[in-house]
């Protein structure tokens, strides 16, 4: 028991889902303490809140007016709100749930099967597996284990568990093309050709990534924190969870607590988007809370630009408005190694390279 107290109060834990299920675990150690403000929290029911639903098929498949509506409406969309749910967007559930199901068979190998996969800080590892995004840079330690793996351009996987391999190949398929639909879609809605962002993007081989999240139930919830605020390096994130709530995305000064059905994407736009668009087109905030009832799973897959593309605001956005570029241009790799270092620790990148 005291061994267990310890390792708690020293930050010496592995696994969160370990320490989790722990019979000593009755509060949240200190290295973990992070305290929620209900006062910041948005009412679901005001229509303020009421978060945006894209139909997926109308894009695909729907008449020309039809599309055009979806186009129109993902403008204040992507103004506003930089967040959406997509939903008739063609995955199955059925492959949805195997992606989860796998997930949740590797957090539930043994840690020392795992940890075959822990690696370095490099966010462009081939995979990686931990607690915290670094134990030495983080001031609070996150309720949460992760792994995140590398799919495209090169496809890899974990090798546990067995089925893993198999369901993420289709699954990392499937959501690119659900991403790349998203981003023709806004292309459009800026006024520019519909394979303008996926060429200046150097999407072809953009990277792309998945991410598994392992929230356990937490004894003080309010105590604690999944991720802390954040916004993705990325372009699109598309993200799926089991019956689990705990996304919340900042929206009008409030966090919103996400609710959405569980055959549907939840999508928030990302820094390059923003950047791309000179900032008419918002990187949503966001963050993972954690319950005391259940573990939640939830998987991410962030889409890019190719890791060598230099990002800057588009010209013909630039000139249209009359703007002059809010942005510094800067390459993609090197954008997601500032974001990741420890002077950006719960800050915005985008500070850092304002023109």
């Amino acid at each position: 028991m005291a061994a267990i107290a310890q390792a708690l109060e020293t930050s010496n834990v592995t696994s969160i889902k370990s320490l989790a299920e722990s019979p000593a675990l009755s509060s949240v150690p200190s290295a973990y303490a992070f305290n929620i403000n209900p006062n910041d929290e948005a009412d679901p029911n005001d229509p303020e809140f009421a978060i945006p639903i894209v139909d997926m098929s109308l894009l695909t498949s729907g008449s020309p007016d039809q599309r055009a509506q979806i186009v129109g409406d993902l403008v204040k969309i992507c103004e506003e709100w930089g967040f959406f749910i997509a939903i008739n967007h063609g995955v199955p559930e059925s492959l949805m749930k195997g992606m989860i199901d796998a997930c949740h068979g590797f957090f539930s190998l043994p840690d020392e099967e795992k940890k075959e996969f822990k690696s370095g800080n490099d966010v462009l590892e081939m995979f990686k597996y931990g607690t915290s995004y670094n134990l030495a840079l983080d001031k609070v330690l996150l309720w949460r284990d992760f792994f995140k793996v590398r799919t495209h351009p090169e496809f890899y996987s974990l090798y546990k568990p067995a089925s893993f391999s198999e369901v993420s190949l289709e699954f990392g398929k499937r959501t690119r093309e659900v991403a790349l639909e998203i981003t023709k879609a806004i292309s459009e809605s800026l006024g520019l050709e519909p394979n303008y962002i996926y060429e200046t993007m150097n999407m072809d081989r953009g990277l792309q990534l998945l991410a598994g999240n392992y929230y356990p139930p937490c004894p003080q919830p309010e105590h604690a924190i999944g991720i802390p605020h954040h916004t993705d390096h990325g372009l699109v994130t598309l993200l799926i969870q089991n019956e689990m709530n705990g996304l919340q995305v900042e929206h009008n000064g409030k966090w919103l607590t996400v609710n959405g059905p569980s055959n549907g994407f939840f999508v928030n736009l990302a820094d390059q988007m923003q950047i791309l668009t000179n900032g008419k087109y918002k990187s949503v905030m966001h963050r993972a809370t954690v319950n005391n009832k259940a573990t939640r799973i939830s998987i991410a897959i962030p889409h890019g630009p190719s890791v060598d593309t230099i990002i800057a605001p588009a010209p013909e956005l630039c000139e249209r408005e009359g703007q002059a570029p809010k942005y510094l241009a800067m390459n993609y790799k090197e954008y997601i190694q500032l974001q990741q270092s420890g002077k950006n620790y719960m800050k915005s990148t985008f500070d850092h390279i304002r023109a």
